[in-house]
């Protein structure tokens, strides 16, 4: 697998309104973890659409991963000025995200207009990708439904991997995270 599409919960679906909150560290554990595995058997890009939550998270993990492996981020938004109603603080930061990433190019070359950039988007992800990841618990999926759903149809009928990163793996990373600190232990 050369190319990999990543996504999931937007951060107020996983009850998280601050950039500091500790879950995010626990998220982006539980994501470094599994693209390092990909890396390490020939991934060589992460493709997202720079949405809050998991896939800015993912682009922050990326360009961290970069001082070590040969790994590339591209950015592809479903339109342009995805973020001018996000708050401040995450604009800054997909900016910044925006500027290190190896490849930017919004999927239509306009504002929003529709629902129909989304499900637009989400078939050019899966149609660019050898596969995908997303952070989902099947119970309650979130946005992330339409994108899964796409990827299951797409995996029916031309075997299209999907990894995902669950509830219970993200209760894994925690105690790993929780075991490596000495005070643990005491």
């Amino acid at each position: 697998m050369d190319v990999l599409a990543v996504t999931g919960y937007k951060p107020m679906e996983m009850n998280i309104f601050k950039q500091d909150d500790p879950k995010v560290t626990f998220i982006k554990a539980a994501i470094e973890k599994k693209i390092i595995g990909l890396i390490e058997e020939g991934l060589e890009w992460i493709l997202i659409s720079g949405q809050m939550g998991v896939e800015m998270w993912t682009g922050e993990v990326i360009l961290d991963l970069k001082e070590t492996y040969d790994i590339k981020l591209g950015v592809f938004p479903p339109f342009t000025n995805q973020e001018s109603r996000w708050p401040e603080q995450i604009q800054e930061a997909y900016q910044e995200l925006l500027m290190l990433a190896d490849f930017y190019q919004p999927i239509y070359q306009t504002d929003y207009q529709g629902p129909y950039q989304f499900k637009a988007k989400n078939k050019w992800m899966i149609d660019k990708s050898d596969g995908c990841l997303i952070l989902l618990d099947e119970e309650f999926p979130g946005s992330s439904r339409f994108f899964y759903q796409e990827a299951k149809e797409a995996n029916e009928r031309d075997g299209y991997p999907i990894y995902l990163i669950t509830p219970m793996d993200l209760d894994d990373v925690v105690t790993e995270i929780q075991m490596e600190d000495p005070d643990y232990w005491s």
